[in-house]
Formats: C-alpha cells, structure tokens, sequence
C-alpha cells in the first residue's frame, strides 16, 4: 500500500474553536502573568496554535485584545445584566430594572475575579489593553444607558451621578477585598455582605424611583457596540 494512503485524513481547521482558545489564552496569560507579558508569541503559545493564525483571524494584537474585551470575559455583556430586553423585562417598573441590573452587575463581577485584579492593575497603570478596555466599558455604559432607564431616568438628571458612583463603588469594595477583607463592619468576601449592599440598592431605587412609568428608549438604528461609544464624542461620561 502506498505510504501516502496510510496517512490520516487531515482534519479542517475549527476556526471558531481556534479563535475561543486563542480568546481564553489571553485570559490565561494575563491571569498568570500580568500585563507585562501580554504579547503575540506568548497568547500563541498559551493557546497552543501558530502566531500567524492570530493574525490571520483578528488583525494583530490590538484587535485580539479588543475582542478579548467584548467577549464577555472581561466585562459582562448587556445582555447577561439585562437579559430579555426589550421584553419582557422592560414591562417591569423601573425601579425594579434599576435593582436588577445592580444585582446582577455585583454577581457578575464578582465571578470574575481576573477582571477584578484588572481593574486594581489599571489604577497605577494605563496601557494598551487598560485603554482599549476603558473603550470596552463606555460603549457597555452608553447601552445600559438608554435600555435600563431611557428618558425616565433623564428626567432626574441627579440619577446620572449617582448611577456613576454606584458603579464605581461596586468596582471599588470589589478591588479593596483582595487586600482589605472587612468595610464598615462588613466582610467584603462574604455573599452576606453583599447581600446587605443589594438590598440597600433596592430600597434606594424603590424610593427613588417608584413612581416612573415610562419604559427604556430603543437603542438608535445600526449604532453598534462602538457607534454608541462614539455619539457626542465620548464628552458625557457613562457608567463604567
């Protein structure tokens, strides 16, 4: 039998499952290694794949790194906080939208303890990954801007800062649990205080916000992921 026939059949390459160990890689390398060793040939080896696949399906580093950040990795997607939309959950009232999302932004950065180490990692240094990230986050915040509170929550503009706070505070008890364990009396690594912080938020949003009515404004045609992070410049600040 010829020697040619005795060889295998070669396998077509999986793209997509190419790229999601080239996507996971750059998790693996960050977790492991910092910053400092983000790199083409060191995601490639950590992925087990050629460097000039990583290329070939994302364009170079920059725009791996940016997928890495809209993958859901490293900051929950829209769609994970306020699943459903726009229905059924924007027949709910708006303070109880406002509620969930806080929950379930808390829940969600709260298992994602890479994110959590980024983000105590990007107070002292800005870098290309920090900066595409920050891009990442203001598009994330411009969507759940108009799909969680819409021209009801611009009707109280003191919403907007302190939305902001919110969220800054919840990244901030996050990224002081990793070396300060107890806040005010509250051990920032138990699900109790987190318990506690959650129906704070609710209670506020009730009293805040009970009696708006008005469901959440359609995200503008065609705007994107990043056509949202574009509009007005990016002068207005959003959470995140």
């Amino acid at each position: 039998m010829p020697a040619a026939a005795m060889l295998p059949a070669a396998r077509p390459r999986d793209r997509a499952a190419t790229e999601e160990r080239i996507l996971a890689a750059v998790g693996e390398v960050l977790a492991r290694d910092g910053f400092a060793a983000i790199g083409v040939n060191a995601i490639a080896r950590e992925a087990g794949v050629d460097k000039v696949l990583i290329y070939r399906y994302f364009g170079g580093l920059p725009e791996l790194l940016r997928a890495w950040g809209a993958s859901g990795r490293f900051w929950p997607s829209v769609e994970e906080l306020l699943p459903g939309l726009p229905d059924p959950l924007t027949t709910l009232p708006l303070h109880e939208r406002y509620a969930l999302f806080f929950e379930r932004f808390i829940d969600a950065l709260r298992s994602r303890p890479l994110t959590v180490e980024i983000l105590a990692a990007e107070i002292v240094t800005r870098n290309e990954l920090t900066a595409i990230l920050e891009t990442e986050r203001e598009t994330w915040g411009a969507q759940v801007e108009s799909l969680l509170g819409g021209d009801a929550l611009q009707r109280q503009p003191q919403m907007r800062g302190l939305t902001l706070l919110l969220v800054a505070g919840v990244q901030h008890l996050l990224v002081r649990s990793r070396t300060i364990r107890i806040f005010g009396g509250l051990d920032l690594r138990s699900d109790a205080a987190w318990a506690v912080f959650k129906a704070s938020l609710r209670h506020m949003a009730t009293q805040m916000l009970a009696g708006e009515t008005e469901t959440p404004s359609a995200p503008a045609p065609g705007a994107g992921r990043r056509g949202a992070a574009r509009r007005d410049g990016g002068r207005r600040q959003r959470p995140g």
